[in-house]
């Protein structure tokens, strides 16, 4: 009879180890929760080693060069990989790291015009040695701590607003409605209010699916929910042949959203890792002059210092992992590694690296710790040589898991105190400016801008922290760059 596996006393001393190193026992967890949550959150923000491309690609910098996508695609995945897997061995915490959205476009169609490539991706390493400074000082953990716990609790359930829009429009569910269409609303249900699409279908069944087994408490129902309508739309992919979003350049409205979902017909392709190191430190500040540099690597700044916070907030609140001052545990090592990722970002020509909110899909699948990200880093380093594989998982199945993620999200906005409007309004502002605005930044901003303000109007001032106050006047000059570029250019 075949004999069952015992394990030596060397193997239980590794497994203990492991487990007290990443503490998925202390935390709750288990080794298949985290396996789970890395695989959510990879399928979750896949779609990046698409996009990221597609942005950066699509853009010519001032002297009319272009990015090679094959090399983006790779450099987008290879970074991805590592600097997640570096936050799960370092901080330990469930938070991947990637190309970061918006920045990636302020990259492409505002600061790279007006030097080449290079230059543009200098000034994102210098960005993120910045953070890194400030990191290592203290100082960003330190602004962290001063603004008021119900303020980021108003954070986490902006961004939980903010994913559910994210999975909306991308999945096609919510479309912006063209200006042509003499109405003065922005957005609406479909194409013409009605959801007359496969892919919005596909969307719809999965996004029913998934809520179904949350409901039940199916362990790995988002992970079930995105395989399960990626396999439908891949079968009516097959039947009815609805194809891409932009056929031969003309808009198909009916179409997939980004990635077709069909079989490919190879699995491996060698990566192209060409623009590895291909940036410049100090070329832009002799292109486009001082001033300029300067005021792009201030919004960088901005935009990076506080996306993080606000994001492992969120995933940390949704997790259970946040202290009484509502800090995630490591909050320097974390900061530290989101700073390393937004340097590592601009070497490799990817733009700055960050903290994805997408990461809380993992964690509402059970990830705890830091093993979920040694899962999802290694996903991304296969798709260097698997990215035909990777898109096969089209927008319409993934974004079932931003929105449910987003009601999970959304629930801690019972702790709020509605009754006091000093800390509501502020709250109000950070949670609604964040779907609106498509940004988390502007929400924080907002949130901490008018907390201050309310406390000064009430003669509280002493209630607010001093660099709460520096925050807020940061905050001022960043709404207000585009006048002060116009005056200062």
């Amino acid at each position: 009879m075949p004999r069952s596996h015992s394990y030596t006393p060397c193997e239980d001393a590794m497994n203990n180890a492991f487990d007290r190193y990443f503490e998925i026992t202390a935390r709750g967890s288990t080794p298949g929760r985290e396996v789970r949550g890395g695989l959510a959150t990879f399928f979750t923000m896949a779609y990046i080693v698409v996009l990221n491309p597609l942005i950066l690609g699509n853009a010519v910098d001032g002297d009319g060069a272009q990015l090679a996508i094959p090399a983006l695609a790779a450099a987008t995945a290879l970074v991805a990989g590592v600097m997640t897997i570096l936050m799960g061995v370092v901080a330990r915490f469930p938070l991947a790291l990637a190309a970061g959205l918006g920045v990636n476009a302020l990259v492409a169609y505002e600061i790279a015009p007006q030097m080449t490539w290079a230059d543009a991706m200098g000034l994102v390493v210098i960005e993120g040695v910045i953070i890194a400074v400030l990191v290592l000082t203290g100082l960003r953990t330190a602004v962290f701590r001063s603004v008021p716990t119900q303020l980021k609790t108003a954070i986490g359930v902006g961004i939980g607003l903010f994913l559910t829009i994210i999975g909306l429009v991308d999945a096609g569910f919510v479309r912006r409605i063209p200006d042509a269409a003499g109405t003065t609303v922005p957005v609406g249900l479909g194409i013409g209010g009605k959801l007359v699409t496969w892919p919005a279908l596909v969307f719809v069944l999965g996004l029913l699916l998934t809520l179904v087994l949350v409901v039940r408490r199916v362990r790995g129902a988002i992970l079930i929910g995105i395989l399960a309508s990626t396999v439908l739309a891949i079968v009516v992919e097959a039947i009815v042949k609805v194809g891409p979003s932009f056929v031969d350049g003309q808009p198909n409205p009916s179409g997939w959203s980004l990635n077709v979902p069909r079989l490919p017909e190879t699995v491996v392709d060698t990566p192209d890792l060409s623009l590895l190191g291909h940036f410049d430190l100090l070329g832009s500040w002799q292109r486009a002059g001082v001033l300029v540099a300067i005021m792009f690597v201030f919004t960088l700044l901005i935009t990076d210092f506080f996306d993080t916070m606000g994001t492992m907030v969120a995933v940390g609140q949704e997790g259970g992992l946040l202290d009484e001052q509502k800090m995630p545990p490591r909050t320097r090592e974390i900061l530290l590694v989101d700073s390393i990722a937004a340097a590592a970002g601009g070497a490799a020509s990817t733009s700055s690296n960050t903290s994805y909110i997408e990461s809380a899909a993992g964690v509402a699948e059970g990830a705890r710790t830091g093993v979920a990200n040694l899962v999802t880093g290694g996903l991304f380093l296969l798709a260097m040589f698997l990215a035909p594989l990777v898109v096969v998982v089209p927008f319409e199945a993934a974004s079932t898991a931003l929105v449910v993620v987003g009601f999970l999200m959304m629930t801690a906005v019972r702790t709020i105190d509605w009754t006091d409007y000093e800390i509501a309004i502020p709250a109000f502002l950070t949670i609604v400016l964040m779907p609106f605005t498509y940004s988390i930044s502007n929400g924080i901003g907002a949130g901490v801008i008018s907390y201050v303000l309310l406390k000064v109007a009430r003669g509280r001032a002493r209630e607010v922290h001093p660099l709460l106050y520096g925050v807020a006047v940061l905050f001022v000059l960043y709404f207000l760059r585009g006048p002060l570029e116009t005056v200062l250019f």
